[in-house]
C-alpha cells in the first residue's frame, strides 16, 4: 500500500483535512505537490512533510475561488513538469453554513466554480498523463451530505450532490484507462470548519459549546468526533494499488453517523 515513485496534487493542503491527507501520501512515500491560495502557509507545510524516501515536495499558489488561476497555474506548473500526477485529491473549504431559502444565487454560483469546476479543471489537466500511463487515482473529498443532506447546510448539500454525481459520471468515462475515481465523505471531523460551524450554532441557538456538541455526538454510533488523520488514511488507502478494483464509490468517514447504506 505504499506510494513510492507517485506524485500526488493535494487541494486545500495547508491545514484540516487536506493537510492532513498531504502528511499521509508523503508518509507513504509519494512526491506531493499542494496546492492553496496562502504561498506562506504552503512553503511552510511543504518543508515540514514527512521524506521517508527521500521524496521532494513543492506547491502551486492558486485560489479556488478564481477557477481561471487554478487553470493558469496548473498548467504553467505541468509545463514545467510534463510527467504530470499520479494522485489528484480535490479538496477545498466548504461553503458557509445557513438555511437553503435565505441562500442568495451568487452563494450557489461561487461554490459551484470553487467546487465542481475547479475539480472538473483539473481532472481535464491531470487525465492525459494518467491516461498514457495507464494508471490514475482521483479522489474527491465531499461530505456525508452527498448521502445524506444535513440540516442547515442548504449550498453545500446541493453542491456536494453535484460534486457526487459529476465523480459517478467520471469514474465510469476513465475506468477503461485504469484511473479510478472515488469519494471521501467526512462527518463530523475535528477542523476549523467544523469549530466555526458549531460556534454558528451557539450564536442562532443561545445554546453553550458543550450542549451542541453533546446533541451532535449523540447522533454518532462512535460517540465521537473525527480527526483528519482518520479520513486521510482512507484517502491514502484508494491512493494505492490495493484499491485498484475500487471505483464510483463513497467512502463514509463519519462514525457511523449517517443513516443509510
Amino acid at each position: 500500500m505504499d506510494l513510492l515513485s507517485q506524485r500526488a496534487l493535494v487541494g486545500g493542503s495547508t491545514q484540516g483535512i487536506g493537510h492532513a491527507v498531504a502528511q499521509e501520501l508523503a508518509q507513504r512515500g509519494a512526491a506531493v505537490t499542494l496546492i492553496a491560495r496562502n504561498e506562506t502557509a504552503l512553503r511552510e507545510v511543504a518543508a515540514a512533510l514527512p521524506t521517508p524516501a527521500g521524496q521532494t515536495h513543492d506547491y502551486i499558489v492558486a485560489d479556488f475561488c478564481q477557477p481561471d488561476q487554478v487553470a493558469e497555474n496548473v498548467h504553467a506548473y505541468l509545463t514545467q513538469h510534463p510527467k504530470g500526477f499520479d494522485i489528484l485529491v480535490n479538496n477545498t473549504g466548504g461553503p458557509a453554513g445557513g438555511p437553503i431559502l435565505d441562500a442568495p444565487v451568487d452563494a450557489f454560483r461561487a461554490a459551484f466554480e470553487q467546487h465542481l469546476v475547479c475539480n472538473h479543471l483539473l481532472a481535464q489537466a491531470l487525465v492525459p498523463a494518467m491516461r498514457q500511463r495507464g494508471r490514475g487515482r482521483i479522489i474527491n473529498v465531499i461530505s456525508t451530505s452527498v448521502k445524506q443532506p444535513l440540516p442547515g447546510l442548504g449550498v453545500s448539500n446541493t453542491i456536494r450532490a453535484a460534486v457526487g454525481n459529476w465523480a459517478k459520471t467520471l469514474a465510469t468515462e476513465l475506468g477503461p484507462d485504469g484511473i479510478t475515481v472515488n469519494n471521501v465523505l467526512p462527518g463530523a471531523t475535528v477542523t476549523q470548519r467544523h469549530t466555526s460551524l458549531i460556534e454558528k450554532k451557539v450564536e442562532q441557538t443561545g445554546q453553550t459549546t458543550a450542549q451542541i456538541e453533546a446533541a451532535m455526538l449523540q447522533q454518532i454510533p462512535a460517540r465521537r468526533f473525527g480527526h483528519a488523520a482518520e479520513v486521510a488514511a482512507a484517502v491514502g488507502f484508494l491512493a494505492s494499488d490495493a484499491a485498484a478494483y475500487i471505483t464510483g464509490i463513497n467512502i463514509p468517514v463519519d462514525g457511523g453517523r449517517t443513516s443509510n447504506l
